[in-house]
């Protein structure tokens, strides 16, 4: 547990030291209107440090194609999961979550790697 703990807050500082600025929009359905079939959404934005990069060769497969992009972030830095039903602001640009893959250790999140497309 105490390995867990340790790596966590490695993460946490060395993502705020070479990550640049990122947004993770968290996105929840909060309702449906069954009258308009429109579902809402709730959003909730925190701003925090990721280490961009593009996609490697060997990691293109059925979900992720060439050109994606895959967003490092600390687990320490954010409340809950990232879920591909997320989406990341990146110098103005909104991109999709589309495959969260997780490094953990004993159980506990270390990192999230995001895999992004436009």
């Amino acid at each position: 547990m105490a390995l867990a703990t340790s790596l966590r807050s490695i993460a946490s500082k060395l993502v705020t030291k070479f990550g640049g600025d990122v947004t993770i929009r968290i996105v929840t359905n909060s309702g449906y209107n069954t009258a308009t079939g429109v579902s809402s959404e709730t959003v909730v934005d925190t701003n925090i440090k990721g280490v961009i990069e593009d996609v490697r060769r060997t990691e293109v497969n059925d979900l992720i194609q060439q050109g994606d992009k895959k967003l490092t972030i600390a687990a320490l830095d954010v409340t809950t999961a990232p879920t591909p039903a997320d989406r990341v602001v990146i110098s103005g640009r909104n991109l999709q979550v589309i495959e969260v893959r997780t490094v953990e250790q004993d159980n506990q999140a270390i990192v999230y790697e995001l895999f992004l497309r436009d």
